[in-house]
C-alpha cells in the first residue's frame, strides 16, 4: 500500500530523464529552480529495464527530506508513474511525458498512433536496444534546439532498452498523486493529441507550450515555472 504525503509546498523536485538521453538535459530546469530555492535531484537511469529504473529513482526518492514534486519526461513519465507512490512523492509532473495506466507500457501506448501523426525515426533493435536515426534525430526530437545542441544529444545518445518499453506499471501513481502536464504542441516523438488524451484521462493539471520534445532543453524556464507551481500546490 502506498501512502501519500501532506498536501502544501513541496521544496524537493527530482527530475527524471526519458529515453535516448540522459539527465543533463536537465542542466537549464535544474539552474533555475535552484535558484528559487528548491532543493533538485537528477535521477541518471540506465534504461534498461523499467523495473530498474523505476528501482534507481525510488533510491533517489527516499534520500528526500519531505514533500518532493516527481518529474518526469517522455519515458521518465512511466518511470514516474510506477515509481510515484513513493511516501515521499506530494505530486507528479509530466513533460511532454507517457502516462501510462495499470498494466500498459510504452509499447502499447504507442502501438495505435493518431491517423497522421509523425513516426518518431526510431532504428530496428540491435541487440536489444533502440536508437533514433542520427539524420533525423533533429527534426524528430529537437525541432527548436539550435542545430549544434541538437546534433550533439543525436551523437550523445543512450542506448534505450527493448525491455524499458515494455515494462509495465502496476499502480499508476497518479490515481493517488495530483498530476501536472505540459503539452508540447510541436513534438514529434509523441503526438501532441495522444499527449492530451493521457493527460485527461490523469485528470492532470494541463498547459500546453510551442515546444519540440526537447522542449525542457529549449525552455527550461518555462518549464520550470510549471514545475514550481505544482510544487506550490497550484492546480489553476
Amino acid at each position: 500500500m502506498s501512502t501519500t504525503p501532506e498536501t502544501g509546498t513541496a521544496r524537493n523536485v527530482v527530475l527524471v530523464h526519458g529515453g535516448f538521453v540522459d539527465g543533463s538535459g536537465w542542466r537549464g530546469v535544474y539552474d533555475a529552480l535552484r535558484a528559487e530555492g528548491h532543493r533538485v535531484s537528477v535521477v541518471q537511469n540506465p534504461t534498461l529495464s523499467l523495473a530498474d529504473d523505476v528501482a534507481t529513482t525510488r533510491r533517489v526518492l527516499d534520500a528526500q527530506n519531505g514533500p518532493t514534486v516527481l518529474v518526469g519526461h517522455s519515458y521518465g513519465g512511466a518511470v514516474i508513474t510506477e515509481a510515484g507512490t513513493h511516501p515521499n512523492v506530494s505530486a507528479l509532473v509530466y513533460v511532454t511525458a507517457f502516462a501510462p495506466d495499470k498494466g500498459e507500457s510504452v509499447n502499447t501506448l504507442i502501438a495505435d498512433p493518431p491517423p497522421g501523426a509523425p513516426v518518431p525515426p526510431i532504428l530496428p533493435p540491435v541487440d536489444g536496444f533502440l536508437f533514433l536515426d542520427r539524420e533525423k534525430f533533429a527534426a524528430s526530437f529537437a525541432g527548436d534546439l539550435p542545430a549544434a545542441d541538437a546534433e550533439f544529444l543525436a551523437d550523445s545518445q543512450v542506448p534505450w532498452g527493448v525491455e524499458a518499453l515494455a515494462g509495465v506499471i502496476t499502480e499508476p501513481a497518479w490515481q493517488s498523486r495530483p498530476s501536472h502536464y505540459l503539452v508540447a504542441t510541436d513534438d514529434r516523438m509523441i503526438p501532441p493529441p495522444a499527449q492530451r488524451a493521457m493527460a485527461e484521462r490523469a485528470g492532470a493539471t494541463v498547459t500546453e507550450t510551442a515546444g519540440s520534445h526537447a522542449v525542457y532543453v529549449s525552455k527550461p524556464a518555462e518549464v520550470a515555472a510549471f514545475i514550481a507551481k505544482a510544487a506550490s500546490g497550484t492546480t489553476t
